[in-house]
């Protein structure tokens, strides 16, 4: 297939929007600029769709927010009306829908299924057919999540890699915070803390805003970009808490890089359903000294007590303390942010995601080939 170009054609049922959309479309991106046909699947409703064409990826709208008798005959329509050399699931029901419909095909394309979280695997029959026949490779976000999914589907190893999101390293540097709260309306003196991610319960926002409330520089602010289902109840929380006039919601940002620039400590407090979470390397990359914890395949990207501090998962004391450590040492402070933007030039670059993604589309393209 050298020289050839590749029809990839991604689902995803998600009508959120977070790190995996975003992986996905930057992926799809990656891969049609290397000359590469790329359409992604979607509900017509979701916000990836919409954003589709923003990324250059040709959006296609189906029913398959849920699985349906519609949503499968729509997708069946869609493999029969047009030709693809790798069909790249994203989530649980598109992945169903794209097996089903594959299995109605004469000359099916073949599945690569990405998975991005570290939410458990079901460990039935059904599951298993899914991971172990229906799908030629499946992709994870981290290492720890392909041995995750190993343990749980008995899956052969040798259909699994791990393949870390890349991000925009030009885009996600380090600036003037100054500058950058001034643009954003934000107060320039004080100590600024960020947190970026979808207003989900696992992203821990309880816990960072009850370390918050516990600390002692009460001039502190808490900026919290993003958006989501938990956000009337994290609002009754920073009341509750009585920290309500001292955090910004910034709502959802088509651009956080002048968020992050903004803030002084970044942190992540995930305690499930991580995979390698996109705003994490985001903040590495600009240079900002990050507090996370160890849950799915953040530890493969944040060395603690070198690029950054892992503290336990639930635990707001041990979050506060290691805030108030941080604050407190201004050295200490630079030096993870130093080698936290080190770490993100060596190893979280986008070209190197489209890349490897790509060469597992051309394996297994050509496989199915004869």
């Amino acid at each position: 297939m050298a020289g050839e170009s590749l029809r990839i054609l991604h689902t995803e049922s998600s009508l959120g929007w977070g790190g995996q959309e975003i992986r996905v479309l930057t992926e799809a991106r990656g891969v049609a600029r290397r000359g590469n046909a790329v359409a992604i699947a979607a509900p017509e409703e979701s916000r990836i769709l919409q954003a589709a064409a923003g990324y250059g990826v040709e959006a296609i709208a189906l029913p398959i927010a849920r699985k349906s008798v519609q949503g499968l005959l729509a997708l069946t329509g869609l493999l029969r009306g047009r030709q693809f050399d790798i069909l790249n699931t994203h989530s649980s029901t598109d992945s169903w829908l794209a097996s089903v419909a594959a299995c109605l095909q004469r000359h099916p394309p073949p599945i690569v299924r990405t998975r991005h979280i570290s939410a458990p695997v079901p460990r039935n029959f059904a599951t298993r057919w899914l991971y172990r026949s229906a799908t030629r490779r499946i992709v994870t976000t981290g290492e720890r999540l392909r041995l995750q999914v190993i343990e749980e589907t008995g899956v052969d190893p040798g259909h699994v890699v791990s393949i870390p999101t890349g991000i925009d390293l030009d885009r996600f540097r380090p600036g003037p915070a100054a500058q950058a709260r001034a643009d954003l309306g934000l107060a320039v003196d004080g100590r600024v803390i960020g947190i970026v991610a979808t207003l989900r319960s696992w992203k821990g926002h309880r816990y960072l805003f009850e370390a918050f409330a516990g600390l002692a520089d009460r001039q502190a602010r808490l900026v919290v970009v993003g958006d989501g289902p938990q956000r009337e109840a994290l609002e009754a929380l920073a009341k509750e808490l009585a920290i309500e006039p001292r955090v910004t919601f910034a709502g959802n940002r088509e651009d956080v890089a002048p968020w992050l620039r903004a803030l002084d400590l970044f942190c992540l407090p995930s305690y499930a359903n991580e995979g390698v979470p996109q705003a994490l390397m985001q903040a590495m990359a600009s240079g900002l000294p990050v507090i996370s914890t160890p849950v799915g395949s953040i530890a493969e990207i944040v060395e603690d007590g070198v690029s950054g501090v892992l503290v336990p998962p639930e635990d707001a004391n041990a979050l506060r303390a290691a805030i108030e450590s941080l604050l407190a040492d201004g050295s200490r402070r630079a030096r993870l942010a130093t080698a936290a933007r080190e770490a993100a030039l060596r190893r979280f670059g986008e070209e190197r995601m489209v890349e490897r993604m790509l060469e597992i589309f051309t394996v297994v393209a050509r496989a199915a080939r004869g």
